[in-house]
């Protein structure tokens, strides 16, 4: 895929994804059983009836925090900021910085204000409380990539097609070590419990083990946290008397923080992760990592921008999928990425050569071949 390849990408994403229809409120048919200075370019009158309009031509976007990963304000903001602007409409985008309370507070702001939509990132729940707050005033909300319950639209990836993803690395890496699935050493190392998105990317993978005969020799309680899931790992990997075949870990960082036990005990194993990192992609081109789930943020941005585009147009868009709880699905396809793949990440320009290809990672590139994005 060549640099900047995204783009089509986004394009088809939002054209399959979303059918614009004027009148139709039909969620669709398929289901799925310390805070930065805000954004904002504004063409719109003020006054009268041009305040008011000044108010529905503007989108409200709350991001969680800037360390579960560097996505939220290196990615996500500009490339919402420069859709919803460039359309011709206002962009408010904060971030709570991991506080719930500056989330709450931020809500409050922005629809003390006024919004034409509001795009929430949840965290930690926080977004329920804004969500109904802003429905009461008739506000559309979009949750944008992770659920909230009795949103208006939800825009993702499809995070139960990710755990798919990261279930077929873990029984393909055993199968590769010649190693039967179904009498395989598998811990599993999950996502927070309170993220909605884990508990679909624990269904995806789970259903991929399961039907290969994998059961979870350890479980532990997940969490978002690489050291937290190497304390937990280690705890299990003792339990276990020091055997292990395989590792499912929803993400790159938990992931970093199991390799980091297992490289301590001589140990190497399959284990899966998302994200396509920079040091998930540095442990894949080591052999550390079996893959990663590539979501390309912009393919994501270009959907949620678009369907907040169509709302503050007075539209009402349907969505192609639903949620269980029947919130109108729009799905972005992830991509599973192993050593050949790392190649396309650098040529969509979501990580940087010069940065996985340092230090005792430069071999592996070279094995691969990775060049700089052309």
């Amino acid at each position: 895929m060549k640099k900047n390849s995204w783009i089509a990408l986004a394009t088809a994403a939002s054209a399959t994804a979303l059918v614009l229809a004027g009148c139709s409120s039909d969620p669709g048919e398929e289901s799925m059983s310390e805070e930065p200075e805000s954004t904002a370019t504004t063409g719109t009158e003020t006054g009268g009836e041009g305040e008011q309009a000044a108010v529905d031509a503007r989108a409200c976007v709350i991001l969680p925090d800037a360390v579960s990963s560097p996505r939220w304000e290196n990615g996500d903001r500009p490339a919402l900021e420069e859709a919803i602007t460039g359309a011709g409409f206002e962009a408010d985008i904060q971030n709570a910085q991991g506080d719930t309370s500056k989330y709450a507070t931020i809500a409050e702001q922005m629809l003390t204000q006024g919004c034409g939509v509001m795009l929430l990132v949840d965290h930690q729940g926080a977004a329920v409380a804004v969500m109904e707050n802003a429905q009461a005033q008739g506000i559309p909300v979009i949750a944008y990539d992770r659920p909230i319950a009795g949103a208006d639209y939800y825009v993702s990836f499809d995070n139960v097609k990710v755990g798919e993803l990261e279930g077929q690395m873990v029984v393909d890496g055993l199968n590769d070590a010649g190693i039967d699935p179904a009498e395989a050493i598998v811990v599993y190392i999950g996502g927070d419990p309170a993220d909605g998105n884990a508990a679909m990317f624990y269904e995806g993978a789970n259903s991929v083990m399961t039907d290969a005969g994998i059961t979870p020799a350890a479980e532990p309680p997940g969490k978002w946290d690489g050291e937290y899931s190497a304390t937990a790992f280690e705890q299990a990997l003792t339990d276990l008397g020091g055997e292990v075949d395989a590792v499912w870990a929803a993400n790159d960082t938990n992931a970093a923080g199991v390799i980091s036990i297992l490289d301590k005990n001589g140990l190497t194993v399959p284990v899966s992760g998302q994200d396509a990192s920079v040091a998930g992609l540095q442990n894949v081109l080591l052999g550390k990592q079996y893959g990663t789930v590539y979501k390309p943020f912009q393919v994501e941005a270009a959907a949620a921008s678009d369907l907040a585009i169509a709302l503050l147009n007075g539209e009402s868009p349907e969505a192609s999928m639903t949620l269980d709880d029947g919130t109108p699905f729009i799905a972005v396809e992830p991509i599973s990425v192993g050593r050949d793949g790392v190649q396309q990440v650098i040529d969509d320009g979501n990580a940087a050569y010069d940065e996985i290809c340092s230090g005792d990672v430069m071999a592996a590139c070279d094995e691969v071949g990775l060049t700089p994005a052309s």
